[in-house]
């Protein structure tokens, strides 16, 4: 029978933080700690990667693909089918998260190779509201100890903000923390990017310049930018209406 080895994947967000946390309160056995760098974390999620290694006093070991996602954006040249010597995939969507697979799954993949003698246990951090995500992640050798707790993702949030962690206010702004440059977010979050992240939001007219396909299939960058600031203009109005009558 194979030695178990434990691996904590470690997203950096509230659900993952909060059952590593609860993990070593437990005494559960920890082998390793996996962080996925896709490169594009808010800057304010590495900061907090930092802090849960001093919070712990142990290590989190940090895996990146080797090529970056703005490179697989726009650079790569694809090699097969259709599109053929066609340069980069462009944005992700709900069809083709290449991002997901390219910067993380096929990472984890061959970085467990090493364990190829041992049994592997990967715990991810899912609560158990999240029904749907708990439906479609039911691989075998993975566990969910925020389910099995019965933790949900506010009661996550709260023990994490209780120990003292708190994203530099990430999740005052933001539903999910993953990565800023996401078209799969949604309006509210993409407003908030537009408002306060100035030079990230920057970042994404740059990349719709070079590439072939929109932001998004209902708006491209351009579109939602004039989308919020007529927002702010009629909202603007409408203070002065009030004020005034």
């Amino acid at each position: 029978m194979k030695k178990q080895k434990n691996i904590v994947s470690f997203s950096g967000g509230k659900d993952s933080t909060a059952m590593l946390l609860l993990m070593i309160e437990k005494n559960i056995k920890i082998d390793e700690i996996i962080f996925l760098d896709t490169g594009m974390e808010f800057p304010a999620m590495y900061q907090h990667i930092k802090q849960v290694e001093r919070f712990i006093d142990r290590s989190i070991t940090i895996l990146r693909a080797e090529k970056s996602f703005e490179y697989m954006m726009l650079e790569y040249e694809k090699q097969r089918g259709k599109n053929k010597g066609q340069k980069g995939y462009s944005w992700p969507d709900f069809r083709n998260r290449w991002c997901t697979s390219y910067l993380k799954k096929q990472v984890i993949k061959k970085y467990l190779k090493k364990y190829k003698d041992y049994e592997i246990v990967e715990f991810h951090g899912i609560a158990v509201d999240e029904v749907k995500r708990l439906e479609k992640n039911n691989e075998k050798n993975v566990r969910y100890p925020l389910a099995e707790w019965n933790i949900t993702e506010k009661e996550a949030l709260e023990y994490c903000y209780n120990i003292g962690f708190n994203w530099d206010g990430l999740y005052n702004n933001f539903d999910r923390v993953s990565c800023w440059c996401c078209p799969l977010k949604n309006l509210k979050e993409l407003k908030t990017l537009y408002l306060k992240y100035p030079v990230l939001w920057d970042k994404l007219k740059e990349w719709e310049q070079k590439t072939y396909r929109k932001f998004r299939s209902d708006y491209d960058i351009l579109d939602l930018e004039y989308k919020f600031k007529k927002e702010g203009l009629d909202k603007n109005e409408l203070q002065c209406s009030n004020s005034k009558s």
